[in-house]
């Protein structure tokens, strides 16, 4: 099942998530067993900077989604100020 994370970062923490960022990075590229990453983008403000998460990843299960973002580094640094996780229709299109 397809699962939307979105985060928005508190503020003044660009240097937070650019310190926090090379671990991140490493987290979606190993997610655990039964999770697999579909989407990841930082979101950025109107200065072009960024400030926030957009996962999608899929998983077995909601408490499967919200464990793996539990575990991001993002998350454990509280770079959060606020997130949504959303379960998504799972549908592909054929362009």
């Amino acid at each position: 099942m397809l699962f939307g994370f979105t985060g928005t970062d508190k503020a003044d923490s660009l240097q937070l998530r650019m310190d926090t960022r090379p671990v991140h990075l490493e987290f979606l590229k190993n997610p655990p067993a039964g999770v697999t990453v579909k989407v990841a983008s930082p979101r950025l403000g109107e200065d072009g900077k960024p400030m926030g998460s957009m996962v999608i990843i899929d998983a077995p299960d909601k408490a499967a989604a919200q464990a793996f973002f539990d575990n991001d580094p993002y998350a454990k640094v509280s770079l959060f100020q606020a997130t949504t996780l959303e379960a998504l229709a799972d549908i592909a299109f054929d362009w």
